[in-house]
């Protein structure tokens, strides 16, 4: 089941709320968890990140940005059949939400005890978003997603699943932006634009409010 709760300050929601519960299946044979994460595995992210981060933001203050900057909010389900369709023993799945894909990834390592190495040119970010960023100076890689997901899957399977990913709507920007090694455990490494290797901490304190 999928769920969520919140507590806001009192008098914040006298106001209606739709809520929704997602019931699902497991199908057998599947085993999927933070903790599955082994040396020599793939890192895939099915697209763009900082969308709907940016998205939110430029609403809430009212930025008059030139171009449209939309939320990223997409049903994942079908892509993620897709990919264990082709993929069942994937490792690791994950969405990249609050704390955005650096926070991700962090969670993935310390949960699989294992490095992580991600090259920054393989990460997409849409022009526009990366430019709000500059200019506001945030990093897109701690905004928060909410249409993307992060697979961690066997090298000798990546192929079969980035050909499934990118025959999706919601995967067709899908990229493999790294690779987990043994060492250091716990840790993600960035390889950056420029050629020089920097540690990527989790998310500390909070970029932008509370979105949801």
């Amino acid at each position: 089941m999928a769920g969520d709760t919140k507590g806001v300050e009192k008098g914040s929601a006298d106001r209606i709320f739709i809520n929704t519960a997602g019931i699902g299946m497991i199908p057998e044979g599947i085993n999927v968890s933070g903790a599955n994460a082994r040396p020599g595995d793939k890192v895939i992210l099915s697209g763009t990140i900082g969308d709907h981060g940016i998205a939110i933001l430029s609403c809430r203050e009212e930025l008059a940005f030139r171009t449209t900057l939309e939320s990223d909010c997409a049903p994942l389900n079908q892509l993620v059949s897709q990919i264990l369709q082709v993929c069942p023993h994937l490792h690791c799945l994950r969405d990249p939400t609050r704390g955005g894909l650096a926070t991700t990834l962090n969670e993935l390592a310390i949960q699989s005890q294992v490095g992580m190495v991600i090259e920054e040119a393989r990460i997409p970010v849409r022009e526009e978003v990366q430019g709000a960023c500059e200019m506001l100076g945030l990093d897109p890689l701690y905004l928060a997603n909410e249409g993307k997901l992060v697979a961690i899957v066997p090298a000798s399977e990546t192929d079969k699943v980035m050909e499934a990913m990118l025959t999706n709507p919601w995967g067709q920007n899908a990229r493999v932006i790294g690779e987990v090694q043994a060492s250091p455990s716990g840790m993600v490494l960035l390889k950056t634009e420029v050629g020089s290797t920097r540690i990527l901490d989790m998310l500390s304190g909070e970029l932008l409010p509370r979105i949801c």
